[in-house]
């Protein structure tokens, strides 16, 4: 008697396998199979395991479109979960039909999969089998990952209490939270052991604060400590910092920021003068307004302080960012003096401080959590509510969702929650950070997401030594190329992107979730054409990969030296010059124990706690068919030569920039 041959893989993770007993059906177009059990003797669905079976030929069932697995308890094993990744089903003629799972069956349950080809919901006209399948699977999904708003003005997240609420295939493996749990614990032991926990008072000196993390030494984190004072190390971390996406060409002097050509003389030499290096394009600016009214808490009992500085900088002809002149307020008068290079040292230094402490808030509030997580974490609840598993775009994305809803919902339940680290290290506290959150959710942008224009917009485009330029782009383009294709594959023309009813919800619900239905972000709430389509699926590729990893991975690299980066600052801006000294700088640094709190974090998230999974790296094979594949090893030899270019490229500087070697960057936010 014929038979349908069936081979199913369980995952090569722990706790994969299963003792339950399952059973298949399968379902073609012309009718399906009755229920049959996959057994053999000995245990079946072990870890790793491939296991053949061979389902009875009880009538030709024609192409196979479905198939149902049926998980139930087995005599007296207690209920279990398995992980499924694929079934493969060949006919008595010889026809092969995949199946791709890559997901958790829990306890008792039926789960139906679709045959793997990617198809659109056009592509599934006249057959009203299919139409109803994506239907029911995208109800399910909808049910299981639900929206809610965490605060005002903030995109929305998935509705979760805690991790153990997430649905098991948006959970952290077991393996990776115990790595994870563990370096959290072997971080705060060490400062528990050396007594800095809770130690309310100021540094004593510098040497002092070079003993915290003895243990965690960088070559990054000692170029740091021995150049943080340096005007041109200042200017780099611009470029090639964790913030890299702040700075822009300065067109003319802004009215608020009287800087005049005799202050900056001494800077520039005798050779030029400030309005011919503004002509020539070579003044440059940062503003961060957007901290005004921001509020400010007390740690330790004392208030902490926060400025809204502007920092006017200069490429001089080696190709070096300096700073040139830091007004540390908005609105100009004298008692917001403007600071310069040929100030007293003090002076000079601890204006760049108050800079410096600007930038981590811009940087860790809007750069980094809202558009790295929050908004990344709508782009993956989107896939998952509106895209069936057999759509081609929730094939190419779905490996860019990867643990991005326990991550954050991790954060939210202790990162940000009251007590949490901003709570004990920041000068704004979780309620300042909260209302700055929700300033940068209003004033963000689709440009500024996307990397060409975001550098034609700020008019660094063609700056020296600007690695996060040079390696984004090589990524962007890599991106580029691969989603081209990938969009050619299964959209003919325009009008199949624009009446693709599934993706129409997918970016309306982004449109909607994340930019909170803005029109003057520029996000788009429905995709016209092939070019819109590519461009929106490369920014949120890049963006939940290569931008997460360039603004999340140097976090303690550049924060372990704290002066550097501090959180806080106990003294109020200095409203006159002349006033700095070392130990006045030392009480206005933050405390011990604040210091202390923010880097055992920063020493946590700043490295990915195993499980790495690479950009391109796509180990769960979702597209079946061989053209998407081609596409796949094209796009990751491209992203194996940039790596090898970066490589090079660092082995020629006195300090390498890492961050977005696509070898080291995650494929999702996971972080």
């Amino acid at each position: 008697m014929a038979a349908y041959k069936v081979q199913v893989a369980t995952g090569d993770i722990l706790l994969a396998g299963t003792y339950s007993s399952v059973s298949i059906t399968l379902v073609g177009a012309r009718g399906e199979s009755s229920k049959h059990r996959l057994d053999h003797q000995g245990r079946d669905f072990v870890r790793g395991a491939v296991d053949d079976y061979e389902v009875p030929f009880e009538q030709d069932l024609g192409p196979i479109h479905l198939i149902r697995l049926h998980k139930e308890p087995y005599l007296f094993f207690p209920t279990d979960n398995w992980f499924c990744n694929f079934i493969r089903v060949t006919t008595p003629k010889g026809e092969t039909y995949n199946f791709p799972s890559y997901q958790w069956l829990e306890g008792s349950c039926t789960l139906t999969l679709r045959e793997g080809a990617a198809k659109t919901v056009s592509d599934d006209k006249g057959n009203p089998q299919l139409v109803e399948h994506r239907k029911e699977e995208l109800k399910k999904r909808q049910e299981s990952y639900g929206w809610k708003e965490y605060a005002p003005g903030w995109p929305r997240c998935v509705d979760a209490k805690s991790t153990d609420d997430l649905d098991s295939n948006s959970k952290y493996l077991f393996t990776k939270s115990s790595v994870f749990a563990m370096r959290t614990v072997k971080s705060e032991l060490e400062m528990r052991l050396k007594g800095f926990n809770n130690l309310a008072e100021s540094w004593k000196n510098l040497d002092d604060i070079r003993r915290v993390f003895w243990f965690m030494k960088t070559p990054v984190t000692e170029y740091v400590t021995e150049h943080w004072m340096d005007d041109d190390f200042f200017g780099y971390q611009y470029l090639n910092g964790v913030n890299p996406v702040v700075i822009k060409k300065c067109p003319a002097i802004p009215d608020n920021f009287p800087v005049t050509p005799e202050m900056v003389a001494g800077s520039l030499g005798k050779s030029t003068s400030l309005q011919e290096e503004l002509k020539k394009g070579n003044i440059f600016i940062t503003d961060y307004k957007i901290l005004e009214g921001i509020p400010t808490c007390k740690l330790n009992g004392k208030q902490q302080y926060l400025a809204a500085p502007l920092c006017l900088l200069h490429l001089n002809p080696k190709g070096q960012m300096m700073p040139l002149a830091i007004q540390l307020n908005q609105t100009p008068g004298p008692e917001n003096p403007i600071f310069l290079p040929t100030d007293s040292k003090w002076d000079w230094t601890l204006a760049k401080i108050w800079v410096r402490m600007s930038n981590f808030h811009v940087h860790e509030v809007n750069t980094h959590l809202l558009e790295a997580h929050f908004h990344c974490e709508v782009y993956s609840m989107a896939t998952l509510r509106q895209l069936p598993m057999c759509h081609p775009l929730y094939k190419l994305l779905i490996p860019h969702t990867r643990y991005t809803l326990h991550i954050n919902t991790l954060a939210r339940t202790s990162l940000i929650q009251p007590g949490g680290v901003f709570d004990q290290a920041t000068a704004t506290g979780r309620d300042g950070m909260i209302k700055l959150l929700a300033k940068g959710a209003e004033a963000s942008t689709y440009s500024s997401l996307c990397l060409p224009d975001d550098l034609q917009e700020r008019g660094v485009a063609s700056l020296p030594n600007y690695f996060y330029r040079d390696d984004g782009m090589k990524i962007w383009k890599a991106i580029e190329t691969f989603v081209s294709g990938i969009v050619g594959l299964y959209y003919r023309c325009n009008s199949s992107v624009k009446g693709d009813p599934e993706l129409q919800a997918w970016v309306h619900e982004i449109f909607t979730e994340a930019f909170l239905g803005r029109k003057e972000s520029g996000v788009p709430s429905t995709l016209e054409s092939k070019a819109e389509l590519i461009k929106f699926l490369t920014m949120i590729i890049f963006c939940s990969s290569a931008r997460h990893a360039a603004v999340n991975s140097g976090q303690f690299d550049f924060a372990a030296w704290m002066p550097n980066t501090p959180a806080t600052l106990r003294q109020p801006p200095p409203k006159v010059k002349g006033s700095a000294t070392l130990e006045s700088i030392l009480a206005t640094l933050p405390e011990v124990n604040s210091s202390c709190a923010l880097l055992t974090l920063l020493s946590i998230v700043s490295y990915e706690p195993g499980d790495l999974r690479p950009l391109g790296y796509y180990p769960e094979e979702h597209f079946t068919e061989e053209a998407p594949r081609k596409l796949i090893a094209a796009f990751q030899e491209r992203l194996a030569e940039i790596s090898k270019e970066i490589e090079a490229r660092n082995k020629t500087l006195p300090i390498g920039y890492l961050y977005m070697n696509p070898a080291e960057a995650q494929n999702s936010v996971s972080i």
